[in-house]
Order: C-alpha cells, then structure tokens, then sequence
C-alpha cells in the first residue's frame, strides 16, 4: 500500500521523521520523544487506574481477602504475557506491537482483527475512567453531574495529546508520579496504624483481619473466584509498554527493562496496599461503587485524608484515560490505516508527530461514554468494564499465540532470535491461555457481566463482515 499524500503540515504515514524531540524519529514518522523516565512511567500509569481504585471495592465486599490471592495469579500470567511481547517487541520494536506481530505471524485478518479489537478495548476502558472520575467529583461536588465531568476530562486529555508526544509523555510522567508516591505513602500509613496504633482504628487494626472475619474467602470459593474478571480489568494497560515502542528511546534496553520491574511493581502497587488496607480495617467495611482507598482514609481519622486520597484516585483515572484510551487506541487506529485496514486519511501525522486524526476519532467514540453516563449513571462502570475485560482477554490471548508462532519461526530459521525470551516456552503460552479460557467462563456465567460475551459476540461479527468488505474492495 502507497502511503497517503498529505498537506497543510502533516506528514504521510511511512514517513521518517527528522531528528526532532527527543531522540528524532522512528522508521514509521513518529517521534522518538519518551525517554526511560516516562516509558517506566507510562508502564506504571497503564496498570494503576480504574479497576484498582474503585473496581476493588466491589470485589473486596465480595471475595474478602482472597482477592488479595487472585490479583497475585493473575499477576503472575500477565507478568508471562508481556515476557512473551518483550520477546516479540526485542524481535522488531514497532509502534503498534502486537497487531503488526499478528500480522507477520498470523496473517492479515489478525493484524487487521488484533488492531481493531485493542482499539474498542481501550475505548471502552477510556469510557470507564471518565466514569469513574465524575464519581470521584461527585466527593466534593455532589451537584455536578456525572456526564459533565465526564465530557470536560475527555476534552483536557485530548487537547493535551494533540499537541505532541512529548507533552503526552510529561503530562503521564506526573499522573503516575502521584500515584507512586500515594501508594508508597499509604502503605506507610497502613504500616503505622498497624505498629503504632494511631488513628480512629488503631485499636483494631491487625492482620488478622486476613482470615478470622469470616475466613480468607467469607462469601465462598465461587463468588471470590467471580472477582477474576474485575482483577483482569484492574492491570489493563500492562501492554502499553509495546505500544509505546516506536516513540522510545533506545527500546532494546528499555522496554526489557520496564516488563523486569513488573513483578516488583505489582507486588507492591496492587498486593502491598491490598495487604495493608485489609489489615487495618475488616472487608467488611467496604462496599461497591466506593473506592476502598477513600474509606479506609476516612475510618482512620487523618484530617483530610479521604480528600486527599480522592483526588489521587481522580488523577489515577485520568491517568489511565489519557495513557491508553487516547495514546494507545489512536496509535493502534493509525496501525489498521497504514495496513490498509481503515480510512487512509487516519494514518497522517501532525507536524509534531501525532497521528491527530486517528486521535480525534478515538475520542469521538470514547464520548459515548458521556452518553451512557448520562443515562444510567449508577451501571455504567459495571457494563462498561465488562467488555474492556472481554476485549483485553482477546488481545492478551493473541499475543502468546503470535509468540508461539513467532517461535516457530525462529526454529525454522525465517526470523530472527531475540536475547530477552518467555521463560518455560511453549508451556507457559499454553497454561496462559488455559487461565482465559478458565476466567472467559467466569464472565459467561455471571448475569451482570455476561453482556460482555454478547457485546464481543456481536463485535467478532462486525470483524467478520468488515474483513469482507476490505477484500472485495481491494479485488
């Protein structure tokens, strides 16, 4: 396919970039603007959002510490996921990842499929974290409608990745700058309510809260294992380490290195507080639809704490919103145009790099969310999360399945060796996808996020007819 021509200061979709920025450009016409600083940042702000700030209080009231258990599984599985894409993105680093592997190694219809499928996904997901940041409002300002805050959130982050991948870049360094410093400071709190005893439940407080109010799963073994799909929701993002590939400096070295410190970061930032937050006051205490940070904050007493946590938890969910429901679904949307698989006029790039169109069109969609938030505000977290899980199952899904070809190919000698491997390959893929599979039953058997197959269900048809078209349009 012939790259489009442009005008009027853009730049055509295979064009290479001057040097400008940071690093000067990538083979496909971005900038190479994210140094390491903001790729370990952006790493971090994908999977600190939503899901954990909010999405745990209703799964904590429903599995009681034994969700402490699942996030350190399913941990675990993504943490072999994204080995599996390191090894892909140290292959060839390319911005877009896993739809182009898909491509490469699977065929067209999956390059083309894997493309639009991450796009609806963080769609979605972006949807979500508007949502929940006009509840976060809600906190200070209970007369401001939920879709208000909602539309001018998306409005900012728009605005703000317009300008270049830098801003975008220095903007996500911040948001999860506070996130890391909030966690660390609440685990610092948490400890000292536990060992010094201050605060509104310093008499209460123990670590034997894990297992003597009602044991470690109080509701059951099936409705704590019914939280695997809010789990899954809390680390989406994770991937975003290789859509960032074509805009980072030095990605050999540094894109290894973001996945290595996953298991350290994930340690601490979902299993570390969920530890403590459970320790120092019961699950009992927290209920859906509050975030479990807020409460815990507000029953220890600190003077402006659920505030300040509050806010914290706003910028958790911008920060989600504008790292991966605008920076990744625009750079995934320009991936299908320059494959052909979407309009040719959403591979153009600004004069600063950003493929602006494709950008805007992510966020005309994302804006449905604001509709939904304005006609049923109290579900649209729950509706919503659930097909973003659905959808990140797929993608997860068909990157293992891309690196167990990928290695093929590599045994036959057609593609080149990569230093940074998938421990315990091909076995590891296969008990991966086994762990989907299980948590795709789940989601089929629960009746309030069951919708998420019948949406995907719905969408795989779309797929279908749209592949279609594209063919006969081409012959």
């Amino acid at each position: 396919m012939q790259p489009p021509t442009t005008g009027g200061g853009t730049k055509p979709a295979g064009a290479v970039s001057a040097a400008s920025g940071e690093g000067g450009g990538s083979p496909e016409g971005y900038q190479r603007g994210l140094g390491t600083r903001q790729i370990q940042m952006i790493a971090i702000g994908g999977t600190i959002g939503t899901g954990l700030f909010l999405g745990a209080g209703t799964a904590i009231s429903q599995a009681g510490p034994s969700l402490i258990i699942w996030y350190a599984l399913a941990g675990a599985v993504l943490f072999l996921v994204m080995r599996a894409l390191g090894e892909l993105l140290t292959h060839r680093p390319v911005s877009g990842s896993f739809a182009e592997y898909a491509r490469e190694f699977l065929g067209p219809f999956w390059g083309y499929a894997t493309a639009w499928t991450y796009w609806i996904m963080w769609v979605t997901t972006g949807m979500a974290e508007i949502t929940a940041a006009g509840q976060y409002v809600k906190y200070w300002f209970p007369g401001v409608e939920q879709w208000q805050t909602a539309l001018v959130s998306l409005v900012v982050l728009l605005a703000v990745n317009m300008i270049s991948v830098k801003a975008f870049g220095e903007l996500e360094f911040w948001f999860a700058l506070v996130k890391v410093v909030a966690i660390v400071g609440m685990i610092l709190v948490g400890v000292g309510v536990l060992v010094i005893g201050f605060g509104d439940v310093g008499d209460t407080a123990s670590v034997t809260h894990l297992w003597k109010d009602g044991g470690i799963a109080p509701n059951g073994v099936h409705d704590s294992l019914m939280t695997l799909q809010i789990v899954l929701f809390a680390y989406l993002g994770v991937e975003l380490v290789g859509v960032t590939a074509g805009e980072a400096q030095d990605p050999q070295k540094n894109i290894p290195r973001a996945i290595n410190s996953l298991p350290l970061r994930f340690g601490l930032f979902y299993i570390g507080t969920l530890i403590v937050i459970l320790s120092v006051v019961s699950w009992a205490e927290f209920h859906p639809g509050v975030s479990p940070f807020v409460a815990a904050f507000a029953k220890i007493g600190v003077p402006a704490g659920a505030g300040i946590v509050n806010f914290i938890v706003l910028t958790a969910a911008l920060s989600s919103c504008n790292a991966g429901g605008l920076y990744s679904t625009a750079r995934m949307l320009r991936t299908a145009s320059v494959n052909g698989h979407a309009p040719k006029r959403l591979s153009r790039l600004s004069g600063r790099g950003v493929p602006s169109g494709a950008l805007l069109v992510s966020a005309v969609v994302m804006a449905v969310g604001v509709v939904v938030n304005a006609l049923d505000p109290d579900h649209a977290f729950a509706y919503i999360t659930s097909v973003s899980t659905g959808g990140a199952i797929l993608v997860w899904s068909v990157i293992v399945v891309t690196h167990l070809r990928y290695r093929k190919a590599v045994a036959a000698g057609t593609a080149k060796s990569s230093g940074y491997r998938l421990p315990g390959a091909p076995w590891t893929n296969v008990l991966v996808l086994a762990f989907f599979a299980f948590v795709t039953v789940l989601i089929a058997w629960g009746s309030e996020t069951r919708v998420a197959l019948y949406v995907m269900g719905i969408w795989v048809v779309l797929l279908l007819v749209g592949w279609g078209v594209l063919r006969r349009g081409r012959a």
